[in-house]
């Protein structure tokens, strides 16, 4: 299996910027979670294809993104996670690619469960802002169905209104009883989808408590989205996690999750 039976990390910019950013926050966080004893899997974007915008920035694209990538892994030894938007993509990125991510608005799409399975990867699925902790069951069962193996769950929380998302914490159980991991999205699931209008919003300062109650509840995994200037990063800004606070933030991470039961 591809994750270890301990608290594992899945961190990185939103999207890929530029190399001098993607080795800073690798090397930092690779440094960090080493002495928490974390595992922990590398994650950027090379296309963030359904932005608020249609001139909002989406990434270098698919083969400028592959090599960045490419070049993370071999230079830091570190597993990388990166999102899909077609199922072409899958055979395309798998050889540099570690676990591919089915971004959460297309997470009923069968014919990615189908690719994903065929090409036996691993898998980590975002559940849809608009689906119940039960409907990824079906998800689940279309990948494995398929030939898949190894799945993960992402919750990144669900729809309430128009302009917020809502956490429930009823996930947790329901999810790892699926036989999969169970991973938090402490940075989506406070987003605030077009809350400037042409772009997202969110509200940053809630991601600790958040956080710290999806460990004590039960969750396997972390799912963060992290820069070093988040206000002046190129996608996401109001919901990245400051590069320079998160050490500490995870060593109250540890402590909680060592004591639960």
């Amino acid at each position: 299996m591809f994750f270890d039976d301990k608290l594992f990390l899945i961190a990185g910019p939103c999207v890929i910027e530029d190399d001098e950013m993607m080795f800073k926050v690798a090397d930092t966080i690779k440094r960090i979670t080493k002495k928490l004893n974390i595992q922990y899997i590398f994650k950027a974007s090379f296309d963030k294809a359904n932005r608020s915008s249609i001139s909002s920035y989406r990434g270098p694209g698919l083969d400028e993104g592959l090599k960045i990538l490419e070049k993370v892994k071999i230079k830091f030894d570190l597993p990388i996670l990166t999102d899909v938007h077609t199922p072409d993509m899958i055979g395309d990125i798998k050889n540099v690619v570690d676990i591919i991510q089915l971004p959460a608005f297309l997470s009923r799409q069968t014919d990615f469960y189908i690719q994903a399975g065929k090409h036996d990867v691993v898998l980590n699925i975002k559940k849809g802002q608009f689906m119940s902790p039960y409907e990824m069951k079906n998800a689940i069962t279309k990948f494995k169905e398929s030939g898949g193996k190894e799945c993960s769950v992402t919750e990144r929380g669900s729809f309430f209104g128009y302009g917020d998302l809502v956490v429930d914490f009823r996930s947790i159980p329901i999810i790892k009883s699926m036989g999969v991991k169970y991973i938090y999205d402490a940075t989506h699931s406070l987003q605030k989808p077009a809350g400037k209008g042409t772009q997202s919003g969110g509200l940053r300062e809630y991601i600790p408590a958040l956080l710290k109650g999806q460990i004590a509840a039960g969750a396997d995994g972390i799912f963060m989205e992290v820069h070093p200037c988040p206000q002046n990063a190129l996608c996401d800004s109001d919901t990245q996690y400051p590069l320079e606070h998160l050490e500490l933030l995870l060593k109250k991470i540890v402590d909680i999750y060592n004591v639960r039961d």
